[in-house]
């Protein structure tokens, strides 16, 4: 369960936080602004269940420190299919129909994150469709890098 870590921050103070982080630096401070109403700290103790693949995706992570295994199950057990660490973003379910997680993610440490309420987040965007379009490309050069480091662990297996 997601646990906030201190009174709801001052809208300036979590704004700081946010157009620091990698994910989101350079954007617009009107975007960042929105973004920073819909967010909140929140931290995962090791082991903890962030979220499980077929749930409603309603919300992504910006990853302050710590790290996060995206997992799936299988015949054979739990396959970690990849590790996401501080200073990343985790979840992109929320952006794209139909708003189901496709696999679990597990703290497998202490994790201090920026909880951003997705699905407002997508209301916003169907009406400022610069920050829209601008989430679509920074969330999509995240899949590519994360499919292309997926494919070199493959051949690294194989």
């Amino acid at each position: 369960m997601q646990n906030a870590t201190a009174p709801a921050p001052t809208l300036p103070a979590i704004l700081s936080e946010i157009a620091e982080h990698p994910f989101l630096r350079g954007l617009e401070q009107k975007h960042l602004a929105i973004l920073a109403d819909c967010a909140m700290r929140c931290r995962f103790e090791a082991g903890e269940c962030i979220f499980r693949e077929g749930e409603p995706a309603n919300r992504f992570y910006l990853i302050k420190s710590g790290k996060v295994a995206l997992e799936t199950a299988t015949e054979r057990g739990t396959n970690t299919l990849q590790l996401i660490g501080g200073q990343d973003v985790l979840g992109w379910s929320w952006l794209y129909p139909p708003y189901y997680w496709h696999f679990d993610a597990r703290a497998i440490e202490k994790t201090d994150a920026i909880f951003i309420y997705g699905t407002r987040l997508r209301e916003i965007c169907e009406e400022d469709h610069d920050l829209g379009y601008e989430l679509m490309k920074r969330t999509a050069s995240t899949l590519i890098s994360r499919l292309v480091a997926a494919r070199r662990d493959l051949a690294a297996k194989s």
